[in-house]
């Protein structure tokens, strides 16, 4: 019998084991919303798909479950007919996702395992429509009529975005495709607590694109969200703060005029988000992150000037000697090696790291992701070696394991030594 939580309370006895109630209501073809599956269960290999969704729909006038599965670049979708959904949905159910959130038309399921591997259930009650149409209008994340893309100048006042802002819409909407789903599985596997005000930091937020889109999201998601954008521009500030109060959201987001390293929080984040921040500005950010022990963290870095400044002044180790005499090409190499690195310095302080494409090379050059998920795990001892080496071949020091591994091999020479849990960054 596995333990089942409902509405907050003490996990309890239920009648039905957890893994049951959530076949029994991805069965249920009258009630039926929706189904995600993410993340992976502990001590197994990931599944195939990063993510799967599942629900009903009509076809011929014949009910079928429209299995959709997502990889990094684009989601495959079949449909399975009434006889064989009973089987797809036992296959699904064996796969080592490490949460499934179901909705119904009465309730919200969040089945997740320990680190025991035992399934913890949660129930909430819930109240929505089922919608079965298989050629419905494809939904946007991001509405373009919605009222702060007008506000920000992204959409016009017909509801349609600009031509000369597309690019800009296409970023904000694709990070936040990926920030849904990543928030639904940090809170199904209980790193993210439920009723209290989720706590949410964008860092070098700017103009507040992405600071007003999480916001928007995830509030509409069901979210009481508290935002808090950090840049130190205060024209930027002012700027935001008339737009946040012309949509009447100033209760619940505000903005601070600081640096990333000397920002202070009245409250510990659950989310921190950085888009686009400026070479070191996004190691400072996740240096941030990791300081304040964020269940989640989202970054998509932008320029990479400080790895490509120390590739000039080495001696690459051979025989690489030639991906570094050709400028264009030590630039591109530059980018894939410092996120190599920041991915390997946050596995080395707990965290579990993805580095995904967030968007097409046609809306930006920079679109790289780093999703990185809290988990408190110790780095493996094979981990700081293939670090070690990889710093030490290279002679480069990266910015993030100077502020998160103090003892760490570089270009400075201070010798390998112990991982800490990182460094310590103040509220």
């Amino acid at each position: 019998m596995q333990p089942v939580v409902r509405s907050g309370e003490p996990a309890r006895s239920a009648e039905a084991g957890a893994l049951e109630v959530v076949r029994a209501a991805l069965l249920e073809q009258g009630s039926l919303v929706r189904g995600l599956a993410s993340g992976r269960r502990r001590g197994f290999d990931p599944p195939a798909y990063l993510r799967v969704e599942v629900r009903y729909v009509d076809l011929k006038g014949e009910r079928h479950l429209q299995i959709t599965e997502f990889d990094e670049r684009q989601a495959h979708t079949r449909n399975v007919a009434a006889g064989d959904v009973e089987k797809a949905v036992d296959e699904l159910l064996e796969l080592p996702y490490g949460s499934w959130h179901v909705e119904t038309t009465s309730e919200t399921l969040r089945l997740r395992y320990t680190k025991k591997g035992k399934e913890l259930l949660h129930r909430q009650d819930d109240s929505r429509e089922q919608e079965t149409g298989h050629d419905r209008v494809k939904q946007r994340v991001l509405d373009p009529a919605a009222p702060f893309l007008i506000e920000l100048g992204i959409s016009d006042h017909q509801g349609r975005v600009k031509p000369s802002r597309q690019a800009k819409y296409k970023q904000i909407e694709e990070f936040c495709k990926l920030l849904a789903p990543a928030l639904d599985e940090a809170i199904g596997a209980g790193r993210i607590a439920t009723g209290r005000p989720l706590q949410v930091v964008d860092l070098g937020c700017g103009n507040a694109y992405l600071t007003l889109a999480a916001y928007h999201l995830l509030s509409a998601a069901g979210h009481d969200v508290r935002m808090t954008g950090v840049d130190h521009n205060p024209a930027a500030r002012k700027r935001n703060g008339r737009v946040v109060e012309a949509l009447g959201w100033q209760d619940h987001l505000r903005f601070v005029d600081a640096t990333i390293q000397a920002a202070e929080l009245d409250v510990r984040p659950d989310v921190v988000l950085a888009l686009h921040a400026c070479d070191t500005a996004t190691d400072d950010a996740l240096a941030r992150a990791v300081g304040w022990e964020a269940p989640l963290v989202l970054a998509a870095p932008c320029c990479h000037h400080d790895i490509q400044k120390q590739l000039k002044s080495v001696t690459p180790p051979a025989p690489y000697a030639l991906m570094t005499r050709y400028g264009i090409v030590r630039e591109r190499f530059a980018d894939v090696l410092t996120d190599s690195l920041r991915a390997a310095v946050l596995r080395q302080v707990g965290y579990r790291v993805e580095v995904v494409q967030f968007v097409d090379s046609q809306h930006t050059p920079r679109n790289l992701l780093l999703r990185a998920a809290r988990t408190g795990a110790k780095p493996t001892a094979e981990l700081q070696a293939e670090y070690d080496a990889l710093v030490t071949e290279w002679q480069v020091n990266p910015r993030l394991a100077q502020l998160l591994l103090p003892a760490a091999t570089g270009a400075a020479g201070t010798p390998p030594g112990g991982r800490g849990a990182g460094a310590e960054v103040g509220l």
